[in-house]
């Protein structure tokens, strides 16, 4: 019963957190949000105690059931290790603990978190690597069965469905999911849950508390006849059947050794009455309670000031014009969403698990090629602007690297600001009117003017209110010039009201 009751919450969880990256609608998100705020990394980067706090009673309760019902890397892992073993029957086998990977690995990625490394420290955590995954490899694959549907459902003259744009927004971001799914995939299918007990933080992490925790699995020595069952049942390889100990730090009760044990030794129970009975290896030692403070001490070290990015190497990607593709221009300073605040707490706070990148419906948000801020969302207009309207990308990040804001505070956050380049305008270069930027700015922070003074019946040229221009883009996606647009934004390192 236990099993399937950890079964049926982790099938909800695994699903509903999947929609959340493949639903492009943002329909989803409204609902079941709430989801990605759960994952541990991205509460403590958004300083949301609660969640905090809740995840560490959870683990102090009833053991890393964290790992077994809410983490979806996890999950996918289950999944595959289901594949691996379907109709072969293959067991899994104990192996003895491998701390100093564990440590080494936890080590490597708070002290990225320090330095401000954040594609090292977004490679290894759990939840930005599913969310890539779910983003790059599985979101096309849904999006083309939403355009097949579309298809159906236009000729029957029915809009259930519509189209949606596939395209590919960063290679190297794709090539890290590929390799992360390979690397997740073989593992969990030769043994299990051998990503989560060797290379991730949040599991060597939460392998710190939950040998403290009240209710955990143990062994009836008495029942116990010897079969080894629950040893061959164990995805985290972490029960040693013939010395009766079960390694609680790598334990994520996925209760699968209760429900195969035929002499019902093996079960879920209190912790206290057997304190006394306690082998030697099931008490955490001295220097786990150690590393631990200290690794508390370095996470929160990780929140201090970082260094200030500078220009991101931006490469083209594809436009909407007609003859040539618009391109991304050479901007001194990346733009980043409105909540971001600034590009320093941007590369503070993200993981890198392009939740906003799915969500956002104008298509600016994209992966960054830069090695600073490797992943992480950046803005560009060749296919799009961010209209001041749109709140999306706040409403839907975990970690707290774009702060939810409404759609009034929006309009009026400076992240970025026209510039104007003379030699690239059409009336200059074709000697033909245009206004479009002009025309399209939401704020009215661009006016034409004769580009004569004096002569007002000369071609008139944009003037920029920089007082007034808040960086959403509409100038330079609009702009007909090819492939660079004669306007464009230069983005701001902190973000301001105007």
């Amino acid at each position: 019963m236990l099993k399937k009751i950890r079964l049926s919450f982790a099938i909800v969880f695994l699903i509903l957190t999947s929609l959340l990256f493949l639903d492009f609608t943002g329909t989803v998100h409204i609902w079941f949000g709430w989801m990605a705020k759960l994952q541990f990394v991205p509460a403590v980067l958004a300083l949301n105690l609660v969640v905090c706090i809740l995840l560490v009673l959870l683990t102090l309760l009833l053991g890393r059931v964290y790992c077994s019902v809410i983490c979806p890397l996890g999950l996918l892992q289950d999944v595959v290790a289901r594949m691996g073993r379907w109709k072969k029957k293959l067991p899994y086998t104990y192996s003895p603990p491998k701390s100093w990977l564990r440590m080494g690995v936890l080590t490597l990625f708070l002290v990225a978190l320090i330095l401000g490394v954040g594609a090292v420290a977004s490679l290894l955590e759990p939840y930005g690597a599913f969310g890539r995954i779910a983003h790059n490899l599985f979101l096309p694959v849904w999006q083309w069965g939403n355009n097949v549907l579309a298809t159906f459902a236009k000729r029957a003259e029915s809009y259930a469905f519509y189209p949606t744009e596939v395209w590919l927004k960063s290679i190297p971001t794709l090539l890290v999911a590929i390799t992360t799914l390979i690397v997740v995939s073989v593992l969990a299918w030769k043994n299990g849950r051998t990503y989560c007990n060797t290379i991730c933080p949040v599991g060597t992490f939460l392998g710190f508390i939950s040998p403290f925790s009240l209710f955990k699995i143990g062994i009836d020595t008495k029942k116990c006849i010897r079969c080894g069952i629950c040893a061959r049942k164990c995805k985290a390889a972490c029960i040693d059947d013939k010395a009766h100990k079960i390694d609680y730090s790598r334990c994520i009760a996925c209760m699968n050794c209760i429900d195969h044990c035929s002499s019902r030794a093996i079960g879920f129970q209190s912790s206290f009455p057997k304190k006394s009975e306690a082998a030697p290896s099931e008490k955490p030692d001295s220097g786990r309670k150690g590393f631990l403070a200290v690794s508390m001490l370095l996470a929160a070290s990780a929140l201090k000031a970082q260094v200030i990015p500078k220009a991101t190497d931006i490469k083209p990607d594809g436009g909407l014009a007609d003859v040539l593709d618009k391109q991304s221009p050479e901007r001194q300073t990346t733009i980043v969403p409105a909540g971001a605040s600034s590009l320093r707490k941007m590369k503070q706070h993200c993981t890198a698990c392009q939740l906003c990148v799915t969500t956002c419906p104008n298509s600016v948000l994209r992966p960054s090629h830069s090695l600073e801020r490797f992943m992480q969302p950046y803005i560009s207009y060749e296919r799009g602007y961010c209209r001041p309207e749109c709140v999306k990308c706040s409403e839907v990040c975990p970690s707290g690297a774009i702060k939810k804001i409404t759609k009034e505070e929006k309009s009026s956050i400076k992240i970025g600001c026209a510039v104007w380049v003379r030699a690239r305008c059409i009336p200059l270069v074709d000697g033909q009117t245009c206004n479009n930027c002009a025309h399209h700015c939401p704020v009215k922070a661009i006016t034409m003017v004769p580009s004569i003074p004096g002569d007002e019946k000369s071609l008139q040229i944009p003037a920029i209110n920089e007082e007034l221009c808040i960086g959403c883009g509409a100038c330079e996606h609009l702009c007909p010039s090819r492939p660079l647009s004669a306007i464009y934004v230069e983005g701001a390192h902190e973000h301001r009201f105007i």
